[in-house]
């Protein structure tokens, strides 16, 4: 499996952000995590991924800043760091990890709510239902690694609906590093979360099969959650919009991931929407979730709330019920 790079000059720098910088690589859209290839500038002669694209992946249209032979060669290791994120990989970089702060995390996270989404786009309604709390968000494998791309995410920190973002790894570039999602779940709860929610970053891996998508991230999260104590809700995928047989009513990828969790979860499902079949639900009154997401990015799958508004009605309900 080789990695799929290519030679080219930056052309433009068309957005700075928190983490995430959007430019052009002769001409071709590309995004840079500043955190870990350094600053960027027009004229920059660096290496990016181009396979995602040139394979036709459907994962953003854009290629990935690889390295900037400019200026981000040799970029000092982060002070204190001993234990590699990525390890043996050819991104392999020396993090500071939260779990070896000196103040030692709780073993359980007992009655803390975790709400587990299997999608990306279910996270600003889950965080609207959830304004007032201190929201933790734990980002796990099965989508998009680097916390940082998320726009999403962004727009909810900025409205202080998510306190602090934590990356699981294989996960990268968040506030906090963890190793593991227990891990990630007890330095949260110590640092003041009343609720954790976890959940993909954008897009899903998928490979067509049962057990071969990203939306099982839901089972992991929702297991050891269970394991410490939590209250694991889980956000159902829903959708009377989308035409596709196994994304129609309740998704099979909410169906596969329950299949995997070994304690008890509650399913969030909205009130005034029929219940699924074989699933047993915790039916939750979802009024006013139109108002409360307004202000946020609502999109799935090229749809709004306009279009498939059980959707973010479902993802919604999970937060009300973790609120609670």
């Amino acid at each position: 499996m080789p990695i799929g790079l290519r030679w080219g000059t930056v052309t433009t720098v068309r957005e700075r952000l928190d983490g995430l910088v959007r430019l052009e690589v002769d001409g071709a859209p590309c995004v840079a995590y500043p955190r870990l290839t350094g600053h960027v500038e027009e004229g920059d002669v660096v290496l990016v991924n181009v396979q995602a694209v040139e394979l036709d992946l459907g994962t953003g249209g854009f290629d990935v800043l690889y390295a900037n032979l400019t200026r981000g060669l040799r970029l000092a290791g982060e002070e204190g760091a001993h234990v590699m994120l990525l390890p043996y990989t050819p991104a392999q970089v020396a993090t500071r990890f939260a779990e070896e702060d000196d103040v030692a995390a709780p073993e359980r996270i007992d009655d803390v709510p975790v709400v587990c989404l299997g999608l990306h786009s279910q996270l600003a309604p889950a965080a609207a239902a959830l304004a007032g709390k201190h929201v933790a968000y734990v980002q796990l494998a099965g989508g998009a690694l680097p916390v940082s791309l998320s726009d999403t995410l962004r727009a909810l920190r900025a409205r202080r609906l998510v306190e602090a973002a934590y990356a699981v790894s294989p996960c990268i570039d968040g506030d906090l590093q963890c190793v593991t999602v227990a891990a990630a779940l007890t330095e949260a709860v110590r640092r003041g979360a009343e609720v954790v929610v976890c959940g993909i970053g954008p897009g899903i891996v998928g490979t067509g099969s049962r057990w071969g998508h990203g939306g099982l991230a839901v089972a992991e999260a929702a297991n050891v959650a269970s394991a410490l104590g939590g209250l694991p809700i889980l956000a159902a995928r829903v959708s009377l919009a989308d035409p596709r047989p196994r994304h129609h009513g309740l998704s099979h990828h909410t169906r596969s991931a329950l299949a995997l969790c070994l304690g008890s979860v509650r399913v969030a499902w909205p009130l005034g929407l029929d219940p699924p079949e074989g699933v047993e639900v915790t039916q939750v009154d979802p009024t006013g979730w139109e108002a409360a997401c307004a202000p946020l990015p609502l999109s799935h799958m090229g749809r709004g709330p306009g279009d498939d508004p059980w959707f973010f009605a479902a993802a919604f309900a999970a937060g009300r019920l973790a609120a609670r």
